[in-house]
């Protein structure tokens, strides 16, 4: 990043190369859609583009970068209500053929139980408030500290720390039947 400040044209497709797929992958997260999140890619990196000569070379670069991808996402965020996904005839019609008449095995079951339970798992997410969702994304996902994404966020650590126990606490009691399927959901 030092070098594409610098004026390095040629810094910046390594850079691209090893934070892009992070920062696509934060979006795919948000967005379950391939589209959404390749644009929202290209913005942030414009963004960033725009924004370099604020970079301090003293920082770490990740942070600085889901700084830019988060307000992003959220600019995204308000400017559609994103909707939880939900299984319609029309997704029923594009299930695979094992799904549709029956012929399960053992490989298909599996299948089919790990993508309701990532279904589970995504509607859990979607269901937090935005201000915890993005902290368990970054902390979670992108594997920031508490301290780097307060700083992301431009707000406190202590902030940040008591929003992703109270996320924490939420997703542990809507997803403990996926854990404990006997323990009831409390």
């Amino acid at each position: 990043m030092s070098a594409y400040c610098a004026g390095d044209r040629s810094a910046f497709e390594p850079l691209f190369a090893r934070l892009g797929p992070r920062v696509h992958g934060f979006f795919m997260r948000s967005f379950q859609n391939r589209a959404v999140a390749d644009d929202l890619l290209q913005i942030t990196f414009l963004k960033l583009h725009r924004a370099r000569a604020d970079f301090r070379s003293d920082q770490p670069l990740r942070p600085w970068l889901f700084s830019i991808a988060a307000r992003v996402r959220l600019d995204e965020y308000r400017r559609r209500k994103h909707p939880i996904e939900t299984l319609d005839d029309e997704k029923l019609d594009h299930l695979p053929d094992h799904a549709r008449s029956g012929t399960w095995t053992a490989s298909a079951a599996d299948e089919v139980e790990s993508a309701e339970r990532a279904g589970q798992v995504r509607a859990a997410l979607d269901a937090l408030p935005e201000s915890q969702r993005i902290i368990v994304h970054l902390h979670r996902f992108e594997g920031l500290t508490f301290g780097q994404i307060a700083a992301t966020l431009e707000t406190t650590e202590g902030s940040v720390k008591l929003r992703a126990f109270r996320a924490y606490e939420k997703l542990r009691v809507t997803l403990r039947p996926l854990i404990h399927p006997e323990a009831p959901n409390r």
